[in-house]
């Protein structure tokens, strides 16, 4: 089930009413009962595997914590292995085998190798992720094992970050469902905020530059120079507004049933270097690799070629995880090689600021910061986005072949939405930063608030009303991290 559909619609509503009209002792069974249903639609054979999950992560934490601490790890590897291995089995378990028989091929050595006919479930790599944490965090003496059953399920099938995160801690979420959850109307309304601003970013702004994004990069054949990188400037706000668009709605779903979910976003598109942008994206899986792998690595208390190491391989794992194609893994080793380039000329960089950026110049100095790393982050995303690894270098190699006719409608790739709409995805795309810059300085809850009750509920129905009126429907537009 998708936050943007009407089965939500209906959905949502009806649970929030069954929810605050239960008693706190029976609320565990709607809440997981829902969870499943939610989740149910995506594949209902997804399910078991939700489940087999659940049971195996409780009972090998059970086992822990009942077992002496030189005897815990076998069941904490256990936990590693058969985590990681459903992940492979079902994400990457054909990927390897098409890699390596590729290899063979061009070794002239014709080998079967099999292939297994295995759709992605939904959400596995967030929750695999999540049960993987608890694990880890129990064999470490973290967080206490969960005794009860209920609880544990419901951290891990919990619907409103099931499908795309956030990623959640144990330590985190899982008290939260034993504390009773009184009706609290500046939680709804600030929920229900949420939600609607999470379905202006998916449906009014990232499915409409999405129209436009697919065409170019699904025929980078037939476009140069300007559609291409207008597409690339685009795709960077896409993702953003597709993924933190699903977060809002995810976390405004579970603020409204009471619950507080981990902020995944904090204005990243601002930053001033890479570092700071990967504390600022995807804040709940970041921090997880910079917990249960970049810190077991040795994360920066050892040399500097180890830590470069530590780096590189950490984001290398990175790209992995968000996909079963090269193209992901490039996109992982392009941040490495970035941040340990930043960080090997970060004196340099700091001199030239002080010798060029003076007084009033300083805020230049930061706009500039915020340029360069846009940039950088922008040509990241071409092989993110690209269908190949060939196609991106294509990009790349067509992205500054602009001759004199470069700048038409047709050679822009305008045509393919139309002037209206183009100027209309453009409105979109400074109404966002225009909104990301007053909520970054605290100028957005400060206003809504203090507007008066009919002012802001106009608010409400004009934001309302664009997404029905200028929601893409029709076409399936599924969240862009579902995928991985």
């Amino acid at each position: 089930m998708l936050f943007n559909s009407f089965q939500f619609a209906i959905f949502f509503p009806v649970l929030i009413g069954l929810y605050y009209f239960t008693p706190h002792r029976y609320r565990w069974v709607l809440l997981l009962s829902s969870s499943y249903f939610f989740y149910s639609f995506a594949k209902i054979e997804y399910l078991f595997i939700l489940m087999g999950s659940t049971l195996v992560n409780y009972t090998l934490g059970r086992l822990m914590s009942t077992a002496q601490k030189n005897k815990r790890k076998p069941y904490m590897w256990a936990g590693v292995f058969l985590n990681i291995g459903t992940l492979f089995l079902f994400k990457y378990f054909n990927f390897f085998n098409k890699s390596a028989a590729g290899v063979l091929g061009t070794l002239n050595i014709h080998q079967d190798i099999p292939m297994f006919e295995l759709l992605l479930p939904v959400g596995i790599s967030f929750y695999t992720f999540q049960g993987l944490g608890y694990i880890l965090d129990v064999y470490n003496d973290k967080v206490p094992a969960e005794r009860k059953l209920h609880i544990f399920a419901l951290f891990t099938a919990f619907f409103p970050p099931l499908l795309s995160g956030p990623i959640n801690r144990a330590s985190d979420l899982m008290p939260q469902f034993r504390q009773p959850r009184a009706f609290d109307y500046q939680n709804v309304t600030q929920g229900l905020r949420l939600i609607l601003w999470g379905l202006v970013k998916k449906m009014v702004i990232a499915d409409h530059l999405a129209v436009y994004v697919n065409h170019i990069y699904n025929h980078v054949g037939d476009y140069q120079g300007i559609a291409l990188i207008i597409a690339t400037l685009f795709y960077t706000v896409q993702i953003y507004c597709d993924f933190s668009g699903y977060t809002d709605m995810a976390r405004g779903s579970a603020q409204v049933l009471g619950y507080d979910l981990m902020e995944n976003f904090r204005h990243p598109y601002f930053s001033r270097s890479l570092h700071e942008f990967w504390q600022r994206w995807h804040i709940s899986l970041s921090t997880w690799f910079r917990d249960y792998v970049y810190v077991p690595l040795g994360g920066s208390r050892v040399t500097i070629w180890r830590w470069r190491y530590n780096i590189f391989i950490t984001f290398l794992i990175s790209g992995l995880w968000h996909g079963a194609n090269w193209t992901f893994v490039v996109w992982g080793a392009l941040h490495g090689f970035i941040l340990i380039l930043e960080n090997a000329t970060r004196h340099f960089q700091r001199r030239l600021a002080d010798r060029l950026f003076t007084g009033k110049a300083s805020r230049l100095n930061q706009g500039i910061q915020v340029a360069i790393t846009m940039s950088m982050i922008s040509f990241a995303w071409i092989f993110f986005r690209a269908n190949s690894v060939s196609d991106a270098f294509t990009i790349i190699r067509k992205m500054f072949l602009i001759g004199i006719d470069g700048f038409g409608l047709k050679q822009a790739g305008i045509t393919v939405v139309g002037i209206p709409q183009f100027i209309f995805l453009l409105l979109m795309v400074v109404l966002l930063f225009g909104a990301e810059m007053w909520e970054r300085r605290g100028w957005v809850q400060e206003l809504v608030g203090n507007l008066p009750l009919t002012v802001r509920w106009a608010i409400y129905t004009v934001a309302f009303w664009s997404v029905l009126i200028s929601g893409v429907f029709g076409v399936k537009q599924e969240f862009i991290y579902f995928q991985f």
